[in-house]
């Protein structure tokens, strides 16, 4: 089974990942993939450089994230084009690393991305786990993070789609409201809930986890 985490920024993909990876799941991170495909001498690196310049290079060859973003912020066109040249790059290779887990025979294969209803990618996977959390603690979470401001937070929010609609396309929702002890629980729920599932009838109804306190 190949399952998708999304949701938005901050809502605490990363945390599920890596909790069922410590359950024995192969994780899959297409920010991983994203910044393997922009290594040094890559097709993608280069195709970026052609477009916006080599001052989004930093000394060593290797791509200078902060210049990139500090080009893309706020402008539509050119985040755009970003998106459409690194998409494409990161669901080839995506593609090609969740076939070589299945072909081994792998139980759980976890593919995490941020961008899974955007990049229009969740035909890659069997079911999509949406991660929410309250718009408070998001903005909480996000403001914490090193040299990021209201102005960039509020950005790069609005640049992906609401959580609430990727809870609506989603087939499982964990919510992110309460402690990493109750999200422990709710992850030992979804495996339970997954091992009991019908493999051909994957997509036959979506659930929310029942919050683990209750």
């Amino acid at each position: 089974m190949i399952l998708g985490i999304t949701g938005g920024i901050a809502a605490g993909k990363s945390t599920v990942a890596r909790m069922l990876a410590a359950r024995g799941a192969v994780v899959v991170s297409a920010d991983d993939l994203a910044r393997e495909v922009v290594a040094p001498g890559s097709k993608t690196l280069k195709h970026l450089v052609a477009h916006f310049g080599e001052g989004i290079l930093q000394a060593n060859g290797s791509l200078d994230r902060r210049a990139l973003a500090d080009i893309v912020f706020e402008n539509n066109e050119e985040h755009t084009f970003l998106n459409a040249v690194t998409h494409a790059a990161i669901g080839e290779l995506a593609v090609r690393r969740l076939t070589e887990l299945e072909s081994r025979g792998e139980a759980l294969i976890v593919y995490e991305s941020p961008l899974l209803f955007e990049a229009k990618a969740e035909g890659r996977v069997d079911l999509v786990l949406v991660v929410r959390t309250p718009e408070k603690e998001q903005w909480s979470r996000l403001l914490r993070r090193p040299g990021m401001t209201e102005r960039r937070a509020k950005a790069m929010i609005g640049s992906q789609m609401s959580q609430d609609e990727k809870a609506a396309r989603g087939d499982i929702v964990i919510e992110t409201d309460g402690t990493l002890e109750e999200l422990e629980e709710k992850v030992d729920a979804l495996l339970r809930h997954l091992r009991s599932m019908d493999p051909n009838a994957m997509r036959s109804r979506r659930i929310i986890l029942p919050d683990s306190r209750a």
